[in-house]
């Protein structure tokens, strides 16, 4: 998601409406798999954070966007303390790191959403020697980012014309490929598979798309809970082989069985929670859910002790 400012008025004039909608009934997933985790902070004080990817060397990588003005891409170490991989940002959004390359969805900005204006990029950060260079131009809003296993790219847009956009492996412009899909915003790529989310519908879905199809069929999972009340925004793949997914303005992070679709809630309490990754690289936790907010609060969501 980008600016959080349109996203809760708009899940907030939706109360009214969706008050007397029937939610789709969640399921239960296995107890140990739906146990409730014990969330708590990593760090604080930052601006509205949008997505996070965890380097391989012991840093957390965050977008750091403002209400007004540039944003930055910002490392986090494990114990809590941040310094800045790239400032000058304007609009930061997905990030995939790929070995020694960070990739950032740049332009992710409401304004441009609503105009459809086409300046968004997909910028690359050598995180040995911090050069920047852009890769892929002429996206509108792009906030959630993929890279495909030919090293193409894919990203989102959920405000608009909402839809799903690529752009070929070695960088390039950017070309919509779908726009079937709903208000689509997190990706995650594994191997052959593609998920993504919607954000800003009356049922929210998980979609499942093959990465070797991606305008061929797809198929989709129904969410529970009023979609504009949940408002999923990014997901990550667990070691479980689950989907976990951030529910922006539930403040939660719902656990989905991508064959079965059952579902359950495994963390509460996370104020407008952004995105969601599992640890990786020295000092974090990989059975441990990293969080990022717009409250600019990072935060562990570590499995309850057993």
């Amino acid at each position: 998601m980008g600016n959080n400012e349109i996203r809760i008025a708009v899940g907030a004039a939706a109360v009214t409406v969706l008050l007397g909608t029937v939610a789709v009934p969640s399921a239960t997933a296995e107890p140990a798999a739906c146990a409730p985790r014990t969330v708590t902070t990593v760090t604080s004080g930052l601006g509205v954070l949008e997505n996070l990817a965890f380097d391989g060397r012991g840093g957390l990588l965050v977008s750091d966007g403002t209400l007004a003005g540039d944003g930055a891409l910002r490392r986090v170490a494990p114990d809590g303390t941040v310094d800045t991989v790239l400032d000058d940002v304007t609009g930061p959004g997905g990030i995939v790191v790929d070995g020694a390359t960070a990739y950032l969805n740049v332009g992710n900005t409401t304004a441009a959403g609503l105009a459809d204006t086409p300046d968004g990029t997909i910028d690359a950060v050598d995180l040995d020697t911090g050069e920047r260079r852009t890769v892929a131009t002429g996206l509108v809003m792009p906030n959630g980012l993929g890279v495909l296993h030919d090293g193409s790219f894919l990203t989102s847009r959920d405000l608009g014309a909402v839809g799903l956009s690529h752009v070929p492996a070695g960088g390039g412009e950017g070309a919509v490929l779908r726009t079937d899909l709903g208000s689509v915003n997190g990706i995650e790529v594994d191997g052959e598979t593609v998920y993504t989310v919607t954000t800003f519908e009356g049922v929210n879905r998980l979609h499942v798309l093959d990465a070797g199809d991606l305008t061929g069929p797809v198929r989709s999972i129904d969410l529970p809970g009023p979609g504009l009340l949940q408002a999923p925004d990014d997901l990550t793949l667990g070691p479980d082989g689950a989907l976990y997914i951030a529910l922006n303005l539930a403040g939660a992070i719902l656990r989905v069985d991508p064959e079965t679709g059952e579902t359950c809630r495994v963390a509460e309490g996370i104020p407008l929670v952004s995105s969601v990754a599992f640890g990786a690289g020295p000092g974090w936790d990989p059975n441990t859910i990293y969080t990022t907010g717009f409250d600019g609060t990072v935060r562990a969501a570590r499995p309850a002790a057993g």
